[in-house]
């Protein structure tokens, strides 16, 4: 009840300090650890978990994969960063841009999953967050943390948050919380999501909203039913279901 509370004042504050319609660009760096993920497997032996860890190596090298989220006026844009390469600039090929209205509640989001494209213009999912009582500093902010599960995937969620960048977004789709998340934890560092670099003095940020966002249109619910369904029947069949689904 208390800590239910405090989450209505922090979020009444927040609400009161984004009409100064702060704005902004931050840098995330995604990490999945696939050794983790196969090891919590329900079928997985562990002679199948230590072949595994002989096969992909040590997990400490992965460079992870980096994203930046555009925010501006309780609107964001998160997506791949470009990655300058011998031929400039690219994304990542995955089709992957999720755009959330805070003020309306709605999403309009790209994403490619279960080798098709999906176009989901619906309401922004909802996380019931309770707030823990641990504090730590991330790219020089003071940031506090909040959990979540995730049912669908059987995920336990940590996110920290500052409520220094009064923003309700986050990395992933992720928000809802007094502050901007700086991280996500999904399993204890099975796949960790990271604010590396936090730009708050761009004059005029701009979301990049592609000019065309072609797939086929679905609702939340109606793919989750989908994402359920795949993960029951892939671990039934002794399957990572995580190689065609986002962990």
């Amino acid at each position: 009840m208390q800590k239910t509370l405090i989450l209505g004042i922090l979020l009444c504050i927040a609400t009161s300090m984004a009409a100064q319609d702060i704005q902004g660009i931050v840098t995330y760096n995604r990490k999945v650890n696939w050794i983790t993920i196969m090891s919590n497997l329900p079928y997985m032996t562990s002679e199948e978990i230590d072949r595994n860890k002989l096969t992909w190596g040590d997990n400490s090298k992965n460079k992870g994969t980096n994203f930046e989220l555009f925010f501006k006026k309780q609107k964001s844009l998160y997506t791949y960063k470009p990655e300058k390469s011998e031929r400039g600039y690219s994304r990542n090929g995955d089709k992957f841009v999720l755009i959330r209205d805070y003020k309306n509640k709605t999403t309009q989001d790209l994403v490619e999953t279960l080798g098709k494209t999906y176009k989901i213009e619906d309401d922004a999912p909802k996380y019931r967050w309770k707030i823990l009582n641990e504090i730590r500093e991330i790219e020089g902010f003071l940031c506090m943390k909040a959990e979540t599960t995730d049912t669908i995937k059987d995920q336990v969620i940590h996110a920290w948050f500052t409520d220094k960048i009064p923003f309700y977004g986050g990395p992933e789709g992720f928000g809802g919380l007094p502050g901007l998340i700086l991280e996500i934890d999904i399993n204890n560092g099975s796949s960790l999501i990271t604010a590396t670099n936090i730009d708050l003095e761009t004059a005029e940020v701009k979301l990049p909203i592609p000019k065309k966002m072609k797939g086929k249109e679905i609702t939340y619910t109606e793919l989750n039913k989908k994402l359920s369904k795949y993960i029951k029947d892939s671990i039934e069949g002794e399957k990572n279901p995580y190689w065609r689904v986002r962990y």
